[in-house]
């Protein structure tokens, strides 16, 4: 070999930071290791996979610690300007904790859901360890083609976990318009990444920032396109209007703890996505994404309030369709602070606002997750999942009760759930700090016409339960809710509410993020 072609060689060849990629690295492998073990486990003790599943997500969580001392990258360029493909920052990992702790909160409640449904637990975990893998990936890439490969890696699994209740329609439905709607966003994601790569030659975030700058006037349409077109797979992810006609039936036909980790993770994943590349890649073009988001998150949180107001408490999953609408709402006040980042006078005030977004996104998955919980635990008396169903909850269950009042009181921005009213508060100083003003008063509407069914269905659980009628039909596999199965899930109610109330009592854990620069 030549002097030329060996010095080539060795400017390619480039060292892995493992600890750095060790969060979603150690999340697949335990995903491996679930499926293998699957092959030898008898049917009585599929239980020991989803032990084995938390296990690897707290060792993945865990490996989150020694990455706190600074930055950490990894995959980077050995030629030319200073570009990495993964970045273990102060914002990666916040997401990645996010990430980890929600799919932890998950896998607690999906014991119940396996024994219920009669789900196959080696597929569940395989499929839950790898979406999470991905989602944990996302945050700390940054360069396009590993930012679409993530976002895949997160939601291939998912549609799967959507679906698996085999023979069911409502199950097969979700899936299956979850796939379309994802596939076609993508479709239309990955042209904008092309049209972004011809104009600025580069997939990294950093050089295509950099390119944008000073991008040839003949290429300039082809590059807003791309802006465009790269923001619509994310948009998808987040549900923002108009990518969320999936979210209602998709939620309904998941098995229960799926679609909480839908509302949350692939939120998570979404938004995540979205601030890297409008923040990260294209700051100068802030002019073109800016005002769109802006819109989006206006039509949102609009279409989301108006849709939830009309769920009728006696129809069948009328709760999940609540949280489902409910979830699109709240997306729109996450995209706020990202809208108001594009109209930020410097790269700090941008990362600031979203330092917002990030604040409200942890209130949000707590909280979230929780009213998923206690859902899941009504849902195995009363399958049906209706809002009627919890009447009365209080006195049959008054600790699971207090527990989802104090998580719709949250999310509605009401005291005692403090930590709420502050996430919003600190949404809507960003807007106002950025000149939004009009879409700081389209919020401000918004939260007061929420309060109307976060309310409505608060009250429902302290009214004196009616005789049904009808005794409603229970499954065989769902009647027994004082089985060991159900531990699980009584501890991620439980957990969220210890998170629910200490964030409540100390807010300033989670919005010390809206004051400091992540990115």
């Amino acid at each position: 070999m030549s002097p030329n072609a060996s010095s080539l060689a060795a400017s390619l060849v480039q060292s892995v930071d493992w600890l750095a990629v060790a969060p979603p690295t150690v999340a697949a492998l335990a995903g491996l290791a679930v499926l293998v073990a699957d092959l030898f486990l008898p049917e009585r003790r599929k239980h020991l996979l989803g032990w084995g599943a938390i296990a690897g997500l707290a060792l993945a969580a865990l490996a989150l610690l020694p990455l706190l001392d600074g930055d950490h990258s990894t995959f980077c360029l050995t030629t030319g300007a200073h570009a990495c493909s993964y970045t273990a920052d102060t914002f990666a990992l916040v997401i990645q904790f996010l990430v980890l702790g929600g799919a932890l909160v998950t896998a607690l409640l999906s014991f119940s859901a396996l024994d219920d449904l009669k789900l196959p637990a080696g597929e569940f975990w395989f499929l839950l360890l790898s979406s999470a893998a991905g989602a944990a990936l996302l945050p700390a890439a940054r360069d396009l083609a590993t930012l679409v490969i993530a976002l895949e890696v997160a939601s291939l699994p998912a549609f799967a976990l959507v679906g698996l209740r085999r023979g069911d329609r409502l199950s097969s439905e979700a899936a299956l318009k979850f796939f379309l709607s994802s596939v076609t966003a993508t479709a239309v994601m990955l042209l904008g990444v092309s049209f972004v790569y011809a104009a600025t030659g580069s997939l990294h975030l950093s050089r295509i920032a950099a390119a944008l700058t000073h991008v040839d006037p003949r290429l300039d349409t082809l590059a807003q396109a791309g802006v465009v077109l790269t923001l619509v797979g994310f948009a998808f992810k987040t549900a923002a209007v108009p990518f969320h006609f999936w979210v209602p039936d998709t939620y309904v036909g998941a098995p229960l703890p799926v679609a909480a980790y839908l509302s949350v993770v692939g939120k998570a994943v979404g938004f995540s996505g979205l601030i890297l590349v409008t923040v990260l890649a294209f700051p100068s073009y802030a002019d073109v994404w800016g005002p769109a988001v802006a819109v989006l998150a206006a039509l949102t949180m609009t279409a989301g309030n108006a849709a939830a107001l009309r769920q009728r408490p006696e129809r069948p999953f009328s709760a999940v369709r609540l949280l489902a609408w409910s979830s699109v709402a709240q997306a729109g006040y996450l995209l706020v602070p990202i809208a108001a980042a594009g109209y930020a006078d410097s790269g700090q005030d941008a990362s600031r606002a979203v330092g917002s977004t990030v604040a409200y996104a942890l209130m949000y998955a707590v909280v979230n997750l929780g009213a998923f919980a206690v859902a899941a635990l009504v849902a195995r008396t009363s399958p049906a999942n209706r809002i009627t169903d919890y009447r009365g909850l209080y006195a049959a269950r008054p600790a699971a009760a207090l527990a989802l009042g104090f998580f719709l009181l949250c999310l509605a921005g009401l005291p005692p759930g403090v930590i709420g009213l502050f996430a919003k508060v600190t949404v809507f100083s960003a807007a106002v700090d950025a000149g939004l003003g009009w879409l700081a008063v389209v919020m401000a509407l918004n939260v007061v016409v929420a309060l109307y069914y976060y309310l409505q269905w608060t009250t429902v659980l302290f009214r004196t339960s009616e005789p049904a009628a009808e005794p409603e039909p229970v499954p065989a596999a769902g009647a027994a809710v004082t089985r060991p199965r159900a531990v699980p899930l009584t501890v991620a109610i439980a957990l969220t509410a210890a998170a629910g109330i200490a964030l409540s009592g100390a807010p300033q854990l989670v919005l010390r993020f809206a004051s400091s620069a992540l990115l």
